[in-house]
């Protein structure tokens, strides 16, 4: 059942097949052919069952074999059609599911970071793969299918009473036993469908955040407990699988039990009218078919719904992060500007949870071409402070400006093209140096790359690696040291020439050697550019222009370093409590 509370959503299925419109053609021609092959099954039926009566029982040779060459020809054309609607319907689900996942991914990247803050990643990864190809399915093995499956017992039936109503009788006897045995198998179906979804999100959220934190789980010697954890999840798993698995152990056997008693009905009945000359062999044949067509089906019908509404599930699930109203307003109308980098903030407010404000009446400016260093204690707003500059969260009160327009006016595209921020934590992907540097931006050349990372001196290590600018440094940048990945962070941001750098915390994890290339590069870096200079060691932050000293959401101090000394306030006792040791 879907969220909805309605066993079946077809306003769910309207909007699945929305995605259908652009391949509308190809979507009614296998429609068409659906159609076509409820019909050629039983006529083929039918063709036999003449060519016994006519030919065989006189023995009319000639006769025999034109009608045994049509049966052939109907059956080769009933297989080339049953080829090409299976490949249609099943191109339509891939595609379908392929403009989907393109929409969902546009969709999350758009997301507001907080969106991320509080869903877990392996949800987003089963939404946007396991989910979806729930949703091929629809299209595959579900509608269409459906459509031709009953279709095709009308179209049986119907020829079953036009031949002979009395065995048809016989035959459908089962079948109130057969729909209550199915009503049932797809109710049991259903409830472990819809609980599989919920183990396969469980199973990918705890093995994604493990995965990725699986240095944590080493460090601490948490292994043996991990994998009982693991072991839980995949046990819930699995037996949410096995429900499944007992439904169709036990429907599909009593459905051929079911079609048997038809088929033996029809049988003792069948001969001895036969026997009478009421019927014909050739009926007695047609219906030995007609029943295998008619319970085959029936069995099927049962899946094929369960099939759609597993994929009716999945899509919800798909349009629930699709509907979510978490992107960054981009309503700005300044597609162009000339940005120089002038900064201000006036009484800025902002929380991310209501109620419980992190930066609390915050107002600054920093002029183009200077530096402004931000310090305090974890918690205090300096990243806070650099996310709302770059608009990946809202600020609820004041005003951000960027040349004396504020930022909401700016097209995002604008905002973000102007801003280049350098985590303390560098993100790599598996790729190349050179693919990590320009991520990818035919605009950026290799030769730029590498004069970039002569300017900030990470040029030398880069041609020391095997394949140099080419070399893959693995998931996360696994394959190089800390200095190392900020080192690239660095020549990223320079390449994409930014008129504002932001700094988080850029030498707080690494070694005193690599230190002293990542001072040189940021001297590099921020050359008549404006910085803003997240740092816990005063010592990189004291020719900054500007320093403000924050904590708890507020500015206790600002000035330069000198003048802040001469305070003798929060930041001379950072200062003293930092330098205390050195002679």
């Amino acid at each position: 059942m879907s969220k909805t509370g309605k066993v079946f959503d077809m306003g769910l299925l309207k909007r699945v097949l929305s995605f259908v419109k652009p391949y509308k053609g190809r979507f009614y021609f296998t429609g068409f052919l659906t159609i076509l092959l409820a019909f050629l099954g039983p006529i083929r039926v039918m063709l036999i069952g003449v060519t016994i009566d006519t030919f065989i029982e006189t023995n009319n040779k000639d006769g025999l074999l034109y009608w045994a060459s049509l049966v052939v020809v109907a059956l080769v054309a009933e297989a080339i059609l049953q080829f090409f609607q299976v490949y249609l319907a099943n191109w339509i689900g891939q595609t379908v599911i392929k403009d989907l996942r393109v929409s969902l991914f546009n969709k999350v990247t758009a997301f507001k970071l907080k969106y991320f803050d509080r869903t877990p990643i392996g949800n987003i990864v089963a939404r946007s793969i396991s989910d979806i190809e729930t949703v091929r399915d629809i299209f595959s093995q579900g509608i269409l299918t459906i459509i031709g499956d009953i279709l095709k017992l009308v179209v049986v039936v119907a020829f079953m009473l036009y031949i002979n109503w009395k065995f048809t009788l016989l035959a459908l006897a089962p079948i109130p036993l057969l729909f209550f045995a199915t009503y049932i198998f797809k109710n049991a179906v259903r409830k472990a469908f819809t609980e599989e979804r919920v183990q396969v999100g469980r199973l990918s959220s705890f093995v994604q955040e493990h995965v990725t934190g699986m240095s944590i789980v080493q460090v601490f010697n948490r292994e043996k407990m991990e994998m009982k954890n693991f072991e839980a999840i995949n046990k819930q798993h699995r037996a949410a699988h096995f429900k499944s698995i007992w439904a169709y152990s036990v429907f599909f056997p009593v459905v051929e039990i079911l079609s048997s008693v038809s088929l033996a009905l029809v049988v003792w009945w069948g001969v001895k009218e036969v026997l009478n000359e009421q019927a014909t062999y050739g009926n007695l044949f047609e219906f030995v078919f007609y029943i295998y067509m008619l319970f085959r089906p029936i069995r099927q019908l049962a899946d094929r719904f369960n099939v759609l509404q597993r994929g009716i599930v999945g899509a919800e699930r798909v349009f629930k992060v699709l509907d979510t109203d978490a992107q960054i307003e981009n309503t700005g109308t300044i597609t162009e500007a000339d940005i120089k980098g002038n900064i201000e903030f006036k009484n800025v407010w902002f929380s991310y949870i209501e109620g419980e404000p992190v930066l609390k009446d915050i107002s600054f400016q920093v002029q183009s071409g200077k530096t402004l260093a931000l310090v305090g204690a974890t918690g205090s707003g300096k990243s806070t402070i650099i996310n709302l500059l770059g608009r990946f969260y809202e600020f609820e009160k004041g005003t951000i400006c960027i040349e004396g327009e504020d930022i909401r006016d700016y097209d995002l595209g604008v905002i973000r093209k102007n801003v280049a921020v350098v985590l303390q934590d560098v993100f790599l992907f598996s790729d190349s140096i050179l693919n990590n540097i320009t991520l990818k931006d035919t605009s950026i050349s290799e030769e730029q790359v590498i004069a970039a990372a002569k300017a900030v001196g990470a040029h030398n290590f880069i041609m020391k690696l095997p394949g140099q600018y080419q070399y893959d440094v693995k998931e996360r940048g696994a394959m190089l040291s800390v200095g190392q990945r900020q080192l690239l962070a660095f020549i990223r941001a320079y390449v994409h020439n930014p008129k504002i750098l932001v700094l988080d915390e850029a030498t707080s994890s690494v070694d005193t050697e690599s230190e002293e290339l990542i001072q040189h590069a940021i001297e590099k870096l921020t050359e008549n550019r404006t910085s803003i200079v997240i740092a816990h060691r005063l010592s990189t932050i004291q020719k900054a222009d500007t320093i403000l000293v924050m904590e708890k959401g507020s500015i206790l101090e600002s000035g330069n370093h000198d003048a802040l000394l001469k305070l003798d306030g929060h930041y001379k006792k950072l200062y003293e409590l930092q330098f205390k040791n050195e002679p």
